[in-house]
């Protein structure tokens, strides 16, 4: 226990101290470290995308009349692409801190949740004889997680709420104790709240407990199995979350569909691999082998865990991958953020090798100056951020 104690306080002060060195240059308004210039100040880490627009929907709770009073000029249907888990949160604590400084500490504080969930998981199935090093990795890889965690955005929330679920459904099927299955669907519930890809989580889950229950059991009877399916029921709280969202945006927006209505915001195509084809609205671009070598390693890593028997994983991450090639975005890193905890377990024997970690210290100011260089640019052209207060 002494040591678990400890690796939680280094866990909680690695997250703390990378988020400082990423946000200190701005606070001090350097002009050139390295050649990048930090002059527009601490601004650019609160207007950096998307941690604006949840403050809008903690503002109005997605009344169009509000939204338009607001200083801001899209349309009220748009921001119906964002579930309002993470804006329930920054409304919960302004009082206390102002929206700003409150859409800022709830990522940091889900990002050391985050990484916390990640260290139990880990530890608990013992997946790694390294856990506090693995952990440590989590928090800065993949790059594009570094960046995330360091501004406003869903993705900490909904990434500790599925580690989460997945800790909680594992415990079930090695005790199968109902208590576990229960807190499974609660994490689940709050995952979907926060972000619309958590109906993945349910999807995932449910095609590894039929998998597990008609392919890999062969002994048990056809009741039995029914008996077995009915012992699942309450994951199905996850989808009955999403349309309650929808409910919600009945009420808001008069129409149950909003989420659908919200313009470019949900990037599927009906043919794979459209990120590949630079005439769509959010490619633009032909310099996309970096998105080639990101689903090489998510599909790898699905393997991994196949090979490694952790089944439920593997389900979660071929899950979410096989939606994500239906995704035409350029910044397709960040949409397929939730499964590299499990990626990173797959890959443990390599992570926690010497030989990586030399090549870790050799790479560690690119990935540093990636993360400012992305964070320097990716602003909303917001004047005023007082306004947001």
């Amino acid at each position: 226990m002494k040591n678990i104690i400890k690796d939680f306080f280094i866990l909680t002060g690695l997250t703390l101290f990378l988020t400082l060195i990423i946000w200190l240059p701005f606070y001090l308004n350097l002009e050139n470290l390295l050649g990048l210039n930090f002059s527009a100040g601490i601004g650019s880490i609160y207007r950096n995308f998307d941690g604006l627009e949840y403050v809008i929907i903690a503002k109005s709770l997605y009344q169009p009349h509000i939204i338009a009073s607001l200083p801001q000029s899209l349309s009220a249907n748009y921001y119906a692409a964002h579930f309002p888990g993470y804006a329930m949160l920054i409304l919960l604590i302004s009082p206390f801190f102002g929206f700003l400084k409150a859409m800022l500490l709830i990522s940091v504080f889900f990002t050391i949740t985050s990484v916390l969930a990640f260290y139990y998981l880990v530890k608990d199935f013992k997946l790694s004889t390294h856990p506090l090093l693995l952990s440590s990795l989590f928090l800065v890889l993949p790059a594009r997680w570094l960046i995330v965690h360091s501004v406003g955005s869903a993705e900490p929330i909904f990434i500790c709420f599925t580690i989460l679920t997945f800790y909680f459904f594992m415990k079930f099927e090695a005790l199968k104790q109902q208590k576990y299955i229960w807190a499974t669907a609660l994490f689940g519930m709050l995952a979907q709240f926060t972000r619309p890809p958590g109906i993945l989580i349910f999807i995932a889950i449910g095609l590894f407990v039929l998998w597990n229950t008609f392919f890999k059991n062969k002994t048990q009877t056809i009741s039995q199995k029914i008996t077995h399916l009915f012992s699942y029921s309450p994951l199905f709280l996850i989808p009955l979350t999403m349309l309650g969202v929808f409910y919600w945006y009945s009420l808001a927006y008069k129409d149950f569909f909003a989420y659908f209505h919200s313009g470019d915001n949900i990037h599927l195509t009906l043919t794979p691999f459209q990120v590949f084809n630079k005439n769509q609205f959010w490619v633009g671009d032909i310099w996309l082998e970096d998105i080639v070598y990101t689903f090489i390693l998510g599909f790898l890593g699905a393997m991994f865990l196949i090979k490694q028997k952790l089944y439920p994983l593997a389900f979660f991450v071929f899950t979410y991958l096989g939606a994500s090639i239906f995704v035409a975005h350029r910044d397709i890193s960040r949409y397929v953020l939730p499964i590299f905890p499990f990626v990173l377990i797959a890959f443990e024997r390599l992570l926690t090798s010497k030989e990586f970690k030399i090549v870790l210290v050799i790479v560690s100011l690119g990935i540093y100056l990636y993360a400012q260089n992305f964070l320097i640019s990716n602003t909303a052209p917001v004047s005023n951020l007082q306004l947001y207060n």
